[in-house]
């Protein structure tokens, strides 16, 4: 029901997030100045040369920035600046993050009916199911990608991973079918993705303990995934060929591939493939003799993959990161304290000084004290809008249902609903008629030459949401604007309910917290304390 300013939302809060936590502000500030398009170009730039912080960057940027453009263009190219801050937030191996930016693009790409993204990104979506063992849930994600997609590349990817799948379960048959079709589809378009079907032959061949052809695909694979400057598939290839070496008996070539793997992975911090080759250096030195340094690598193992397992976990990442922080501030107190007693006893007979230093560290204290609790406050809000946007996002998806029945019999042919949709959305962008506090449906009717009927009919049909909804959202979204600007602190809640079309405090209120979760007070003070 309120499908647009959910994404208005999902847009703006990584950017808050992004300047809140004070990440990569000279890479911000460097950017924040270019065009839109400039800004996507510049994003794509660093995000094929592997450079995902500042690709990070300026696509959070863009997302802020495009969010407020309407324009289907424009709107398409927010779905692939979506999903490719997910695709940056799997390599980092944050799969919440991941997983909160394909959803809002999938939901986009369903919007605006774009077939080709809604493949993509379901296809990454069942990539983080598959990386939590999920396979159930992964395959069916796969299938979809297989129904929609008429792109080689999704093609080749979905059943390459379902191959997969099925080798991870033993049922090798069944992962040797579905590898040789990706790999056939793939030599027929350019030999795309040809490095992962290479390397899921290698692991087939190993499974059948047929260790020559294991090696001389994984050799191909590695070769196939350095041709393409394939950063991550490199430092995964380079372990598994240390595992078949060790399995073969090969210690010192196992050794030197991990070597080579785990310089890659730290230097990108690919923790997933950090913690594989950690199990393999286990293995190793358990065949050694060295039962205490297997152990200890046994154990940074199972660190890393808890802490990959913990990140998949929706909500956790944010405890993490809560008992993170209060962690630093109590070092910082803690440090605070020392200093203190060091002071006391080094300039006792100062007493009037002991009392300044005092009544400064009391007020620091204060304002850090002051600020964690601040900083809780909102993301235990930012978890209960994230929740309840998904509400709204199943809620949408059974209002539909029931709208499309409603509407089955409807006699207003497609063409003419079409144009009356675009007369409205047209309309409803002059905020000095959708504000006005008499502004009603007849109106709304009588300015797009249409009648009351139609109108309800279109809305409901279209757009899945009522008249009173619809105009709600566009006020709200007023309100918003009118809260982000840089002296918002000279509204009264009452004059900006009043400004944006509500007649009470109490309407508007209500209005407000059910498309965003919050109050306008609440809001206000949130947005303050991002720009700050």
């Amino acid at each position: 029901m309120l499908k647009k300013y959910f994404f208005l939302f999902v847009f703006i809060f990584p950017v808050m997030i992004f300047v809140a936590n004070g990440q990569n502000t000279d890479i911000v500030s460097k950017f924040k100045h270019l065009p839109i398009q400039k800004l996507l170009d510049t994003a794509n730039y660093h995000y094929d040369k592997s450079s995902f912080d500042t690709a990070l960057a300026c696509y959070t940027l863009f997302i802020n920035t495009a969010s407020k453009d309407t324009d289907l263009s424009q709107q398409q190219k927010m779905i692939e600046a979506l999903n490719k801050s997910g695709i940056i937030y799997c390599y980092k191996d944050d799969y919440f993050g991941a997983y909160k930016f394909f959803t809002s693009a999938l939901l986009l790409a369903e919007r605006f009916n774009d077939v080709r993204y809604q493949a993509r990104i379901l296809l990454n979506i069942g990539n983080v199911y598959a990386r939590f063992n999920k396979h159930d849930i992964a395959e069916s994600y796969y299938s979809k990608v297989l129904q929609l997609s008429e792109e080689a590349a999704c093609i080749v990817l979905a059943l390459n991973n379902l191959g997969v799948i099925r080798l991870d379960a033993e049922k090798l048959d069944d992962g040797f079918n579905y590898l040789n079709k990706s790999l056939q589809i793939s030599k027929e378009n350019d030999n795309v993705f040809l490095f992962n079907m290479l390397n899921n032959f290698s692991l087939y061949y190993k499974k059948k303990q047929n260790y020559d052809s294991a090696f001389y695909y994984a050799r191909l694979a590695l070769d196939e995934a350095r041709k393409h400057n394939h950063v991550e598939r490199e430092a995964e290839y380079l372990s598994d060929l240390a595992a078949l070496f060790f399995d073969v008996g090969k210690i010192d070539s196992a050794l030197l591939y991990l070597d080579q793997s785990n310089k890659i992975a730290i230097k990108n911090n690919f923790l997933r493939i950090l913690a594989q080759s950690h199990l393999t250096r286990s293995k190793i030195e358990k065949s050694k003799g060295h039962n205490k340094a297997a152990l200890e690598y046994f154990e940074k193992h199972t660190e890393l993959k808890d802490l990959i397992a913990n990140a998949g976990v929706m909500g956790d990442i944010k405890q993490l990161q809560h008992s993170y922080d209060a962690l630093k501030m109590n070092q910082q107190i803690e440090q605070l304290i020392v200093e203190q007693k060091i002071k006391e006893h080094t300039i006792f007979y100062q007493k009037v000084i002991q009392y300044i230093i005092l009544a400064v560290l009391l007020l620091v204290s204060g304002i850090l004290v002051f600020v964690f609790y601040q900083n809780r406050k909102l993301t235990t809000a930012y978890k209960s809008l994230f929740g309840k946007n998904l509400e709204i996002i199943d809620l949408q998806y059974n209002s539909s249902k029931k709208d499309s029945k409603k509407y089955k019999k409807s006699t207003l042919p497609d063409d003419v609903q079409d144009e009356l949709l675009n007369k409205i959305l047209t309309l409803m962008t002059d905020t000095s008629i959708i504000c006005d506090t008499e502004f009603s449906i007849d109106k709304l009717a009588e300015l797009v030459q249409s009648n009351q009927k139609y109108v309800s009919q279109v809305i409901n049909n279209s757009l899945k949401k009522n008249f009173r909804s619809f105009l709600n959202s566009y006020r709200i979204r007023e309100a918003q604007h009118l809260f982000s600007e840089p002296d918002a602190t000279k509204y009264t809640i009452e004059s900006v309910a009043l400004r944006v079309g509500f007649k009470s405090r109490h309407t508007f209120r209500e209005a407000f917290k059910e498309i965003t979760g919050v109050s306008p007070n609440f809001y206000l003070k949130a947005m303050q304390s991002a720009k700050n």
